[in-house]
């Protein structure tokens, strides 16, 4: 068996590039099925899918196709354990380890290959840590807990410091395989004291990952910057405090996500949360409406809850001591880069000056969240400041500036927030005991290659080479170290060195020293800066130029080529935030936003590596030092990311390392889906490849003696495993079997041997097995066939005896079977002909019965159908006689209406007439007297009737009563003379039918009691209303006989006044006033009357009562204007007052009327 590269049709030089563009495999499996011969042209194969297909073979190369590992090593848990160590070996193992056992983990030498399932498995609870605690790191499967139990023990015994290095690219699973690595440690180290500095360990992870991770296309949740975190211990070895590092957070994802990528997790977090009271200053909505979260598109994560996750994250602040103050200053922070993205930029004078208007409304949110004057801000943010050795000028900038500086300004305010709760974490891990050893766990991005890539990506990369070139020098550091232990002869490794390529770029006026030295001048561009790269290295071996850019350059790195463009690089390095932006920052009211931008050239540098540090809180002094404007900061990026990465190395170098290789399956996140492809580039980025070359260059399989004796003894003859000593019976055997001494080597306890050998092994036990294995089946098989041969016979005539037999009882059944069929036959034959004639017969009735009642129905339809004609008809002409007579009834009735209202007026006029007349009132008074004596009349006999009824209701009880005695004492007779039980119960019923009769006749007299005391209470209301309507007539009467008299006179002298005394003591006859009007006057009604009342003396106040209503206190001699408003009518008044509008209101003694009328007085 053998794997092949799937054939393509181009040359042997473009083989890899067809492979990996134009098929779906990397390596495929076959079998030759056709022995090879030398100077035969290709291999006859056999795919695993059955495809039978020729493999050319180059007959200038002598490399043929890799052969492939038997299958005892097929699964194997570390990849050096492989007879045959290659590419396609190691990636068929790791495939048969993921797919089909679902082990994620892979020992590759001292590298640990963790995949990515992409989904959760229960490998890492409590009890998992404690069953790998204490275990050496080959006597369990691999583990990433194995690994970190192996960094805790070499640091318990050697006491040196211990690194684990957990690297890949970004959705591989790094974040989670280094937290899961601090979890162990957590565990196993926990903390002799109270302080609970693992949970403090623990509880960093979730805020980093909410500050420093995004999602992008490859990862939901990818740290977008490298960090180094170390964990103390103390001489016992518990841990006492930790602390944390980070290289190159991605500045750049504050301000630009690509699509389907997201920005940091806390905006949206903070977004989520938006509408808890406590952050209703921030004015933050939805994530949708802020630029720097919307640009790529969905802002959601599917099975993710940005709410419950921001809960979290302010849980583990308050777990590290972080003030509630300071968390709603850091949450303030993060809204206003938020407000910041917003900001309405308007162009003005053709695009060479803009501005921003003093109205907008995230303006105000950003200068109120900071702190900051408004006015200021608004005025830098679109004007920068130029100083020259004579003047100061300030200058307007484009739109497109302005939108620079405004980035500039966000990734910087970000950056700075960032690096301050780095600080107040490591604050919050420190501890004051005395280190003695720590533990780092350095999670860093992986090799990276886009499709465009930019600074980002050459940093990162960058970091790669120097990370590889540390992990091939300890590579083979420990290889050597092995051979020398066993005593093996040495020979020199060659090995892939990658100086070369990190010279390119760090050495003096390498990649980094040239852009630096561009930045520096004045009018620097990426051009120049590429131009002076391909004056400079073009004749490097791992520098080229691409043939169709001016403006990028390629890097030959140890994993592949890469491309980068040189736009951004210069404005990426310099990272220029103006001075007057950072000026009015370091102003502001609150004093955490002036600390992160206050003294910031010395919050800059890298911390120690010394043991026990830990990063301080730089303090604000009082006053600041005066800067010149428009001054940039001092180091670049790239000078920075270089310095900390060579402190980083230091680190490392001084520690022994642990490497932990992330590789990501498939670009889908699909569970358990291994895309070959990307699992191969992924390998030789990450240097497994590399470390599988350099064991492969040696003796790469190795076997103990106890083991190799134990596995390869069925090679040996009987006398030679007779002998004691081991390490002489393994050295004969192989000089035995294989004739070339330099295939293999003894070691002091292990035998090595050269690529392939194990497999030569192999094959020779596996003859052995197979020839022993025909002997063994050649017996069985023949004492098997003698076995079947005579259970076969006894079989036979079993069957045979009982064969008979069942065939003379089918025979038996098949007689009475026939009898029985013959009568059944018979018999149904006669039940289906009866019932064919009676479906016949049942049939015709149906039809009859049907044709009659139609028939019947036609008739009965025709009748009804006349019937409801003539009622039709009938209906139909009453209708119209109807309608006829309405007709000349409504006329008749109109008719009788208009004659009727004629008499009614007639009769209205001289009723009208006739009420004014005394005559009528004398009737109306005597018909209320006849009414009134009708009604004492009926009173009168109720009185009597009732009294006859009570008469009548005593005798009919007394007789009651009467009976009642008479009836018990015959009662007590029949008792006494007979004891009769039937005369007894007549009696009793009797006696209860006339208790019944007493009831009733009580019931009776109730009724008519109730009845006569609600009569006699209406006729008594009946008689005070006639009494009182008695009354008011003779009242009327009075007043009529009055009003005729006052007429009489009134026509002969004119309009008179009633006048009474002012003195109530003292009654008299009223004096009458006569008016200057003379009678004979005619008046109108509505005429206003010029009255001259007399008082000549003033002991009376004069009243007037005009139509019973209107009354007037007159004055001596005071002409009044009075409305007349008819006849007069006179009467005697209470004196009343005049209002001040002149309105008087009156009320008059005799007719009780009250009035209100205007009465307008002239004064003479």
């Amino acid at each position: 068996m053998l794997y092949v590269r799937k054939y393509c049709s181009y040359v042997f030089y473009y083989f890899w590039f067809c492979t990996w563009q134009k098929t779906s495999y990397i390596w495929r499996s076959a079998e030759i099925i056709k022995d090879y011969k030398e100077g035969d042209k290709s291999l006859r194969l056999k795919l695993e899918d059955e495809t039978v297909c020729e493999y050319p073979i180059d007959r200038q190369g002598s490399q043929l196709p890799f052969l492939r590992n038997p299958d005892i090593l097929v699964g194997e848990n570390d990849l050096t354990a492989l007879s045959y160590l290659h590419e396609p070996a190691v990636l068929h193992n790791l495939k048969v380890r993921f797919l089909e056992s679902n082990h994620i983990y892979t020992y590759c030498g001292i590298v640990l290959v963790a995949i990515n399932p992409y989904e959760q498995l229960p490998i890492y609870e409590q009890d998992v840590i404690y069953a790998y605690s204490g275990q050496n790191m080959g006597d369990m499967d691999p583990h990433i807990f194995a690994v970190a139990e192996e960094a805790y023990k070499q640091m318990a015994r050697d006491e040196k410091n211990q690194s684990i290095i957990v690297s890949g690219e970004s959705g591989a699973g790094k974040t989670v395989s280094a937290k899961y690595a601090m979890r162990f440690f957590a565990t196993v180290g926990g903390s002799a004291s109270d302080t609970n500095i693992e949970a403090k360990v623990l509880a960093s992870s979730p805020i980093m990952e909410a500050i420093g991770n995004a999602k992008t296309t490859r990862n939901d949740n990818s740290s977008r910057f490298g960090k180094y975190i170390q964990i103390g211990f103390d001489k016992r070895y518990h841990i006492i405090g930790a602390n944390m590092r980070t290289y190159l957070l991605e500045k750049s994802r504050v301000v630009f996500q690509a699509e389907d990528e997201r920005n940091y997790h806390i905006f949206y977090q903070l977004c989520a949360s938006a509408s808890l009271p406590e952050f209703k200053d921030l004015s933050l909505t939805c994530a949708e409406d802020f630029f720097y979260t919307s640009q790529g598109g969905d802002t959601s994560i599917d099975g993710v809850d940005d709410a419950d996750d921001f809960e979290k994250t302010r849980h583990a602040f308050t777990l590290l001591g972080v003030k509630e103050s300071h968390q709603m200053a850091i949450f303030k922070i993060i809204a206003s880069i938020l407000h910041l993205g917003n900001l309405e930029i308007q162009a003005e004078r053709d695009g060479d000056a803009c501005s921003i208007s003093g109205q907008d409304e995230h303006l105000n949110n950003f200068c109120s969240l900071l702190g900051v004057e408004h006015s200021q801000m608004q005025h830098w943010l679109c004007h920068r400041k130029f100083v020259t050795t004579a003047e100061t000028y300030v200058k307007t900038m484009s739109v497109q500036q302005v939108v620079n500086a405004r980035n500039a300004l966000a990734k910087h305010i970000y950056a700075q927030l960032f690096n301050w709760i780095v600080e107040h974490v490591n604050k919050a891990l420190h501890t004051t005991i005395k280190q003695h050893s720590f533990i780092g766990v350095l999670d860093i991005y992986g090799f990276e290659t886009f499709e465009v890539n930019s600074f980002e990506q050459f940093c990162i990369n960058y970091a790669n080479e120097k990370l590889q070139q540390q992990f091939n020098l300890h590579v083979f550091k420990l290889e050597q170290e092995e051979y020398m232990k066993e005593q093996i002869p040495w020979t020199l490794i060659d090995f892939y060195d990658n100086q070369p390529c990190i010279d390119l770029i760090e050495a003096k006026l390498g990649i980094l020293d040239l852009l630096d030295e561009e930045c520096k001048v004045p009018k620097g561009t990426d051009q120049n800066w590429a131009q002076k790269l391909y004056d400079r290295h073009s004749a490097s071996q791992h520098f080229q130029k691409p043939r169709m850019s001016n403006t990028s350059f390629i890097v030959v790195h140890f994993a592949d080529k890469v491309e980068y463009q040189c736009e951004g690089f210069l404005e990426k390095n310099r990272d220029t935030v103006y001075e007057e932006q950072i000026n009015i920052l370091k102003a502001s009211k609150y004093p955490m936003v002036a600390d992160l931008f206050h003294d910031e050239k010395d919050s800059m540098p890298a911390p120690p590596v010394g043991k026990g540090t830990s990063s301080k809180i730089s303090v604000r002094s009082a006053r600041p030092a005066v800067k010149a404007a428009n001054k940039e900061h001092k180091k670049t990026v790239g000078h920075q990311f270089r310095n900390s990465l060579h402190l980083l190395m230091e680190t490392l170098n001084a520690t022994t390392p642990h490497y932990v290789r992330c590789i990501k399956p498939n670009d889908e996140k699909l569970p358990f889906k291994f895309d070959p492809k990307r699992a191969v580039q992924q390998l030789r980025a990450c240097g497994v490849l590399e470390t599988i070359r350099i064991s492969a260059a040696g003796y790469p399989s190795r076997w103990s003696y106890h083991d190799f004796l134990n596995r390869y003894r069925v090679l040996m003859k009987k006398r030679d495993i007779s002998k004691n000593d081991k390490k002489q019976i393994c050295k004969t055997l192989l000089e035995n079997l294989i004739t070339d001494p330099d295939k293999f080597q003894f070691g002091r306890t292990k035998i090595f041997f050269r690529a392939g050998q194990v497999a030569y092994l192999e094959k020779l036990r596996a003859d052995k097995f197979r020839a022993a294995t025909i002997m063994i089946q050649k017996t069985v098989r023949g004492w098997l066939q003698r076995l079947k041969y005579r259970r076969m016979k006894e079989a036979a005539v079993t069957i045979q005896r009982y064969t008979r037999g069942h065939l003379a009882r089918r025979l038996a059944d098949h007689l009475r079977k026939t009898r029985a069929a013959i009568i059944f036959q018979k018999q149904y034959r006669m039940l289906r002909i009866f019932r064919a004639f009676q479906n016949i017969r049942q049939a015709t009735i149906t039809i009859q019965a049907f044709a009659r009642g139609m028939f019947v129905r036609r008739v009965y339809h025709k009748i009804l159908l006349e019937h409801k004609t003539t009622i039709i008809q009938k209906h139909a002409r009453a209708w119209l006689a109807r309608k006829q007579f309405l007709r000349l009834r409504c006329a008749t009735v109109v008719l009788q209406c208009y004659y009727r209202r004629m008499k009614a007026k007639q009769e209205l006029k001289a009723l009208k007439i006739e009420a004014r007349s005394a005559e009528h009132l004398k009737r109306l008074n005597i018909g209320m007297e006849n009414k009134v004596v009708q009604l004492q009349r009926k009173v009168d006999e109720q009185n009597k009737e009732y009294k006859l009824l009570n008469e009548q209701l005593s005798a009919l009880t007394s007789a009651h009563s009467t009976e009642m005695k008479k009836l018990k004492k015959e009662l007590e007779q029949y008792q006494q003379s007979q004891g009769d039980g039937n005369q007894l119960v007549d009696l009793q019923e009797e006696i209860e039918s006339l208790q019944l009769e007493l009831k009733k006749a009580h019931s009776e007299r109730k009724i008519i009691e109730d009845a006569y005391v609600k009569e006699k209470d209406l006729l008594k209301k009946r008689v005070s209303d006639l009494e009182e309507e008695n009354a008011l007539l003779k009242q009327e009467k009075e007043e009529l006989n009055n009003r005729v008299l006052c007429q009489s006179e009134g026509k002969k002298k004119g309009l008179w006044i009633h006048n009474s005394s002012s003195n109530p003591g003292r009654s008299r006859a009223p004096s009458q006033l006569p008016c200057l009007l003379p009678a004979s006057r005619g008046l109108r009604w509505g005429e206003w009357l010029h009255v001259t009342v007399p008082n000549p003396r003033g002991t009376c106040t004069p009243q007037i009562c005009v139509q019973g209503g209107c009354m007037l206190p007159a004055a001596s001699w005071a002409p009044i204007l009075l409305p007349f408003l008819g006849p007069p009518r006179f009467c005697r008044v209470a004196p009343t007052r005049l209002w001040p509008h002149r309105k008087a209101a009156c009320r008059c003694k005799l007719c009780t009327a009250l009035v209100t009328c205007p009465l307008p007085v002239q004064q003479q």
